[in-house]
């Protein structure tokens, strides 16, 4: 599963304490704390399908990290959960029927699917779940996705890698994001872009 509960929040670090570390040479950089690169209080999140271990309470209200290892969400009743960066095959800024917020599609492909038959040729098994980001605050949007587009260009497709040696516009520096709408509804980040293509391409193994 691409969700892990957790009730604690991981070690990191600010951007300046990350500035200063690398400054001072470390003995090894490899010990040196993921940067937390945007938190916003006062998130609530949905989850489609729901977690049975994330209640509505929890879920309600919490704040949201963005570090550079991790995506977490940690609720104020104290229950949280954490997400690896390419287990988000897309993620988008979305102003729905649920109010503005951000979208994701979760590769939930670690469930055990593959021994169940569909009950008939038109079900689908999916290995896809939805997470909603919603902020009280919704000029908190572009900033989430800033953050969040920032820290999945960290984590690229590694089964892409062959694939990928030549192509210049898989990974992009934080500073050259685009958006663009993709309907009324929606703005995809280039890397949210780039994997939905890994998606609707049977070249690419989806993640």
């Amino acid at each position: 599963m691409s969700i892990v509960l957790t009730d604690t929040i991981p070690r990191y670090i600010s951007p300046e304490e990350h500035k200063n570390l690398v400054a001072s040479t470390p003995a090894s950089f490899a010990d040196i704390p993921p940067v937390l690169r945007h938190k916003e209080d006062n998130v609530s999140v949905m989850l489609d399908p729901p977690l049975d271990a994330l209640s509505a309470d929890d879920a309600a209200n919490g704040s949201l990290y963005v570090i550079e290892s991790h995506l977490v969400f940690m609720s104020a009743t104290g229950h949280g959960f954490q997400l690896e960066y390419p287990s988000i095959t897309l993620h988008a800024i979305s102003r729905g029927e649920k109010g503005p917020s951000i979208y994701c599609q979760l590769d939930d492909a670690a469930k055990p699917v593959e021994n169940r038959q569909p009950a008939n040729e038109e079900e689908e098994i999916s290995d896809m779940r939805e997470l909603s980001i919603l902020p009280k605050d919704a000029s908190a949007l572009e900033p989430i996705f800033e953050a969040l587009s920032f820290c999945a260009s960290l984590h690229p497709d590694p089964g892409a890698d062959d694939e990928m040696d030549d192509d210049d516009d898989a990974f992009v520096d934080s500073g050259e994001f685009e958006t663009f709408d993709g309907n009324a509804d929606e703005e995809l980040s280039e890397v949210g872009r780039v994997r939905s293509d890994f998606l609707n391409d049977n070249r690419f193994a989806p993640y």
